[in-house]
């Protein structure tokens, strides 16, 4: 059975690379508001679990459904705007734009989905200031230093308003301290406006800041909320 309320629901995912099975019965469910925690030991699937939820790769079997429509039945230009439009990401080294700066870099969803540049800015300026980075604004990535680029990267994966954030080691190339403020605020952010968060971690600390944990291993995940 399916949890009611659920907004991207997992079932059964099967992923092999070669003679590898990187996902073997996995099923996963989130609300809106909710964050979650996916974890497990390095190898486990976790990553791989993640990028199907999102779209990013089409697993060999099974099913993933977000607001009631199955992903693997959408063209692909369909799920790439879905992508920009309902998802938002963090990954562990940020991934800013090299050549952009720090306002282009949070911009560049919203510009991606054709909004104005001028508008675009304005509103990426907006949540620098709620993630404490507005004075970054002309800096390009290069010449921040890793805490400040991933709270860039932070207000890059909320500044459209997606539904679900998806957030792979995000914590993983900070000391605790910045790790820590970048989960605060990434969970604070994100509750405010109700986005789901989907959090990839190994460690314990990180999924503290969760409502719910589920554990990977051996391309199985337990998740207390989904009854198969």
């Amino acid at each position: 059975m399916t949890p009611a309320g659920s907004l991207l629901v997992a079932r059964d995912l099967r992923k092999t690379y070669g003679s590898t099975a990187a996902l073997d019965g996995a099923s996963f469910s989130v609300h809106p508001g909710e964050v979650v925690a996916v974890m497990g030991p390095s190898g486990s699937g976790k990553s791989t679990l993640l990028h199907c939820l999102a779209g990013i790769i089409t697993p060999d079997s099974g099913s993933v459904t977000y607001a009631g429509r199955e992903l693997s039945e959408m063209p692909d230009a369909q799920r790439s705007a879905l992508r920009r439009s309902d998802f938002g990401f963090v990954f562990q080294f940020g991934q800013l734009v090299p050549e952009l700066t720090c306002v282009e870099n949070v911009a560049l969803p919203l510009r991606l989905n054709g909004t104005r540049r001028k508008e675009a800015e304005r509103m990426a300026l907006r949540w620098m200031e709620r993630l404490e980075v507005d004075d970054l604004v002309a800096q390009r990535p290069g010449e921040v230093s890793g805490g400040q680029g991933q709270r860039v990267a932070v207000a890059r994966a909320l500044v459209a308003s997606p539904k679900v954030v998806f957030a792979d080691e995000p914590t993983g190339a900070l000391d605790s301290l910045n790790g820590e403020r970048i989960m605060e605020l990434l969970t604070e952010c994100a509750r405010t406006a109700g986005t789901a968060v989907v959090l990839v971690t190994h460690e314990a600390r990180v999924a503290a800041y969760s409502d719910r944990d589920i554990v990977v291993r051996d391309g199985r995940s337990r998740d207390a909320e989904y009854a198969v």
